[in-house]
């Protein structure tokens, strides 16, 4: 595999970053979060990222997008897990976007895509099990209706599920089967019941009671959505790990600025033994996070089989990442404590991450499943 970064990547990280930094001030998300009548969302930012051709850089150019790819996608979000940005990139991106692009029908992709691209549309997903820590195995059901489906069951920790436009569902179809279908929130039978994550996030706890889903909103063959899960599954770990690679590069940069400048017995902490160890083994859960990072961005773009090494990326997202915060507070002493200051922040999306599609013991399952 190759490491080196393209021109393309580097262009939007640097754009990325460019707008990202300005926008996301600590006073603009800390008021955003205290705004119990509000998303959550950052709307004006949404608007300028697609204004700036990012949200449709892995869509077809004829449906808007810049088609570069995966990796310039992650690159995205590692910038956008740095800024912390209050956006539905992952839900909308990789949830709606990237299965509606491989699997949906030319009528879906014209209906959705153009819409993302632009910044007019919002999708997300169902796929976190309630009673289950197993997204691949849904307990949500769906009964063949005329040419339709009726689902009934239960999602939880459903992201931006009330300003979507499209909640992608799995369901089980049969015994053994799954399909994926698109279900509008606003439909007759989708009850949402609000939730707050450990990052403010707002997300929602779906019950769907004999929904309606017409055969225009199924996605793929509803009978052999299995494989479309797996590959949504893979596509998404490696997301929340390129966000946390992010969120865990700058709170390490903020440490590393806080214990130069922090004095103690005349001296910098950074230069006390005990500290400059607890930075280095940060560090290294940093390089190990990005190596397995871009080894399954690889797979994933060379169409090589990438479950166990999306599942490797996600493990060290979860284990590595919470390392890495958790020396971010620990080296920020009593400032790191005040849930006030800035470093706490990254503290709660690494966690909010960590819990996401599984944590490390369901991606250590995953992987040995995988292996034998």
């Amino acid at each position: 595999m190759d490491f080196n970064v393209s021109e393309e990547q580097e262009s939007i990280r640097a754009l990325a970053r460019q707008i990202l930094g300005d926008a996301c001030s600590h006073e603009h998300l800390a008021a955003l979060e205290k705004d119990e009548s509000g998303d959550g969302i950052d709307h004006a930012l949404w608007k300028s990222l697609a204004e700036a051709h990012l949200l449709g850089i892995a869509i077809e150019e004829e449906y808007g997008g810049s088609d570069l790819g995966l990796s310039s996608l992650f690159t995205l979000f590692e910038e956008a897990g740095r800024a912390l940005a209050p956006v539905p990139l992952v839900p909308t991106l990789i949830y709606g976007a990237l299965p509606i692009s491989e699997f949906g029908s030319p009528e879906q992709k014209q209906k959705w895509l153009p819409g993302v691209a632009s910044g007019d549309t919002i999708l997300t997903a169902g796929l976190e099990e309630v009673g289950s820590n197993e997204p691949r195995e849904p307990r949500t059901k769906a009964t063949a209706n005329g040419d339709g489906w009726v689902l009934d069951g239960e999602k939880a920790c459903v992201p931006a599920a009330a300003q979507a436009a499209r909640i992608l569902v799995s369901a089980a179809t049969g015994p053994e089967t799954v399909g994926l279908f698109l279900v509008d929130p606003a439909a007759s039978g989708v009850s949402l019941e609000s939730d707050l994550a450990n990052n403010y996030e707002r997300q929602a706890h779906l019950r769907l009671s004999g929904v309606r889903v017409s055969a225009e909103d199924v996605l793929g063959d509803p009978n052999d959505g299995a494989q479309m899960l797996e590959w949504i599954l893979n596509r998404s770990q490696v997301a929340l790990a390129s966000l946390q690679l992010g969120i865990c590069e700058e709170a390490l940069a903020r440490t590393a600025d806080y214990t130069r400048e922090r004095k103690q017995f005349g001296r910098a902490i950074g230069s006390f033994q005990a500290v400059t160890m607890r930075s280095a083994d940060a560090f290294i859960d940093l390089e190990c996070m990005k190596s397995t990072l871009w080894q399954a961005a690889w797979r994933l773009e060379e169409g090589l089989p990438a479950t166990a090494q999306a599942a490797a990326a996600k493990w060290w997202a979860c284990r590595g990442g919470s390392r890495v915060v958790d020396s971010a507070q620990h080296l920020h002493g009593g400032t790191g404590a005040d849930i006030e200051y800035p470093i706490h922040r990254y503290f709660l999306w690494a966690q909010q991450i960590r819990v996401t599609l599984g944590g490390s013991a369901d991606q250590l399952v995953k992987i040995g499943q995988t292996l034998a």
